[in-house]
């Protein structure tokens, strides 16, 4: 059983990616135009930070730093979670009710017939061109903890962002229709997140850390590595717990979306 998922996952990844690369010049255009959307907020943020030098205790490098955790991740949780991110469509649609035919594990499915190559190689590469220009100038030492420290926290990343994704793609079987909340939920705090939390009031952080908590994906990793004043604000364990935060979020939105099936009725379309 175990080799006939594995086959069936290399299946699915191969048939997305001829899909998504089928012309290449237009692969390489939309991954590009991707990777030139989202560089433009951070260009706009590296002018302004030249100008004032500091945010809060945070330099252009550190800004950086922060920055690239959180493109990193994001580039690796859409190859896994385009599904999810889209899920209302695929429920609108009447898609979802294909999946509940096939003799497969209805997430199993969701999670692997689609992934956003184009986001992903976009995000991904601006990620790690901010992470290449900011890593050697932020006053780190890479030794081997820090490496697998670093590898840790973005997994741990992935799976948070990922649990919100399921807990909103969940949401849909009862409402349907979620694309404000993952507005509210999802996009706006992953801009919030792009800086230190510190500079913002209390009530935004008590949210980025307690209810969706991007803080643990990339402010408090940075912290870890960085160990910026600010942190003072905050319990020294939260620059360690990043993976636990992540798989304990998953295994909450997984219950919820577990129970939620039993509610499940067809759009009708």
């Amino acid at each position: 059983m175990k080799g006939d998922t594995l086959y069936l996952i290399g299946m699915y990844t191969k048939t997305i990616m001829k899909s998504w690369f089928q012309y290449k010049v237009d692969a390489v255009l939309r991954s590009l135009a991707v990777f030139l959307r989202e560089a433009t907020g951070i260009i706009v943020i590296y002018f302004t930070l030249l100008k004032f030098d500091t945010l809060n205790g945070w330099n252009i490098y550190e800004m950086l730093f922060l920055f690239s955790f959180l493109f990193v991740t994001y580039g690796i949780l859409i190859l896994f979670f385009t599904g999810l991110r889209d899920f209302g469509d695929t429920v609108r649609s009447g898609n979802f009710d294909r999946f509940i035919l096939r003799p497969r594990g209805l997430l199993f499915q969701i999670i692997f017939v689609n992934a956003d190559w184009f986001a992903a190689i976009g995000h991904g590469c601006l990620g790690i061109t901010l992470f290449v220009m900011s890593a050697g100038k932020v006053g780190v030492t890479w030794n081997i903890l820090n490496v697998m420290y670093a590898i840790v926290t973005i997994i741990g990343g992935v799976l948070i962002q990922g649990a919100i994704f399921l807990f909103i793609a969940t949401l849909n079987i009862y409402l349907l229709e979620t694309g404000s909340l993952k507005e509210i939920f999802y996009w706006n705090m992953r801009k919030f997140a792009g800086y230190p939390i510190s500079i913002f009031h209390k009530g935004i952080q008590m949210l980025m850390i307690y209810i969706v908590p991007f803080a643990f994906v990339n402010y408090f990793p940075a912290q870890f590595l960085l160990r910026k004043a600010d942190m003072v604000q905050y319990p020294q364990a939260f620059m360690y717990i990043t993976p636990v935060v992540g798989v304990g979020m998953y295994l909450l939105a997984y219950g919820f979306w577990r129970m939620s099936l039993k509610y499940y009725k067809s759009s009708g379309n």
